[in-house]
């Protein structure tokens, strides 16, 4: 009897996805197996495709291997079994106390800027002291919804102009994406990267060092100039930290913080006014 032919738009096997896995997380199959308590015999007939693996082998697999969680349908999908985990929009009815969450984060922030965002770095929500930085730039059509922050920040007709360190703050994004893209080979943050990545760099180099950020210094501020002069602000992010839904899994709050007593006032200026 002929063998069918596979599609050439067919998706991957699940062991050919478990080894890219393995393979990203740099992990030896030996290693991997005895983290997963099974036989590195057994991983490598899944990973061949010479025996299947049952469900909670999958789920098992992709736990010791961060898999994130949109990627775990994917695998789920590949064995053969449903999807286990809902991806819902922050808006659902369901998603209520997520999203009273973020909001007080995000409110209790004031003066200081804060939003969320999703995996793409796309904004979900904000605080109103963001508006007062984003507001005035070239480019209008980066403020329609929805709004890629990274985009926003790195476009010559964005937030660049007004970037005092954008050297710095252009490599350091540009690093955080690089990782991001590793971890998750999300191919709609690599072709981000690749469009970021694209723009020119800054003609002068980044401003000197100064008081807010010393030689050797520990942080990366983001020098920024605005109506109220100019803001020296490092930032951190929060995630969710037992998430069994996709959006939730994908949200990032990105608070930033002032650097020093000058930007701590001006940041009270402008959320005065």
């Amino acid at each position: 009897m002929a063998k069918a032919l596979s599609s050439p738009n067919a998706a991957p096997p699940i062991g050919a996805l478990l080894r890219a896995w393995r393979q990203r997380r740099r992990r030896s199959q030996l290693d991997l197996a005895l983290d997963a308590a099974v036989s590195q015999r057994h991983l490598s007939f899944i990973e061949s495709g010479r025996a299947a693996p049952s469900r909670e082998m999958v789920l098992r697999l992709a736990d010791q291997l961060e898999v994130p969680l949109r990627e775990r349908n994917a695998l789920l999908l590949a064995a053969g079994y449903a999807p286990l985990f809902a991806e819902r929009t922050l808006d659902d009815p369901a998603m209520g106390a997520a999203r009273a969450a973020v909001q007080a984060i995000l409110s209790a922030h004031l003066p200081c800027p804060a939003l969320a965002v999703d995996r793409h770095w796309r904004m979900l929500a904000a605080n109103a002291a963001v508006p007062a930085l984003i507001g005035a730039i070239g480019n209008r059509a980066l403020l329609t919804p929805p709004v890629n922050v990274l985009r926003l920040t790195l476009h010559p007709r964005g937030l660049a102009p007004r970037i005092a360190n954008l050297g710095e703050w252009r490599a350091h994004i540009l690093e955080r994406l690089r990782r991001q893209v590793e971890a998750s080979a999300d191919p709609g943050l690599a072709a981000l990267l690749a469009e970021l990545g694209a723009y020119p760099p800054p003609a002068a180099p980044s401003a000197a060092p100064d008081a807010a950020h010393p030689p050797g210094g520990i942080l990366v501020p983001l020098h920024l100039d605005t109506a109220a002069g100019r803001l020296a602000l490092f930032g951190t992010t929060t995630v969710f930290g037992t998430p069994a839904e996709i959006t939730l899994s994908e949200l990032a709050i990105e608070t930033f913080f002032p650097a020093d007593a000058e930007t701590a006032d001006r940041l009270r200026r402008l959320a005065g006014g």
